[in-house]
């Protein structure tokens, strides 16, 4: 069942979408209140500006080239893939040192893995 929530309902190739991929870049590097760091991380990894980036969280941006939004969406979907690799990570150490039946995390997880999968696919 699709969400309510209204971040999902944000339709792609906006300036709206782009503030939220570039708010939810920052949250997903940053470690603590260390949003520098998180900014920097992000320039080294995905060449994209901490300029660039503040400007988009702080909704002063107007608009936004299809190159930048086109980097914030790869960015975004290698966030979601590393996520989801460190949740199958803590599945199969679960798994070694747990009796607990874990198949139902596993195979979500690994749902979720080939369907960021199709959607890097796709983007390129």
């Amino acid at each position: 069942m699709p969400s309510t929530n209204s971040k999902d309902l944000v339709q792609p190739m906006t300036i709206e979408a782009a503030y939220d991929f570039a708010s939810r870049l920052v949250e997903g590097e940053q470690r603590g209140s260390d949003v520098d760091t998180a900014l920097y991380r992000l320039q080294e990894r995905y060449g994209l500006s901490p300029n660039q980036i503040t400007h988009l969280r702080s909704r002063r941006a107007k608009s936004c080239d299809v190159d930048l939004f086109a980097r914030l969406r790869a960015a975004y979907l290698d966030l979601c893939e590393r996520q989801v690799g460190k949740l199958q990570h803590q599945i199969a150490v679960l798994k070694a040192t747990d009796d607990a039946d874990l198949a139902d995390f596993e195979s979500e997880a690994a749902r979720l893995a080939a369907k960021i999968q199709a959607r890097k696919a796709a983007v390129r």
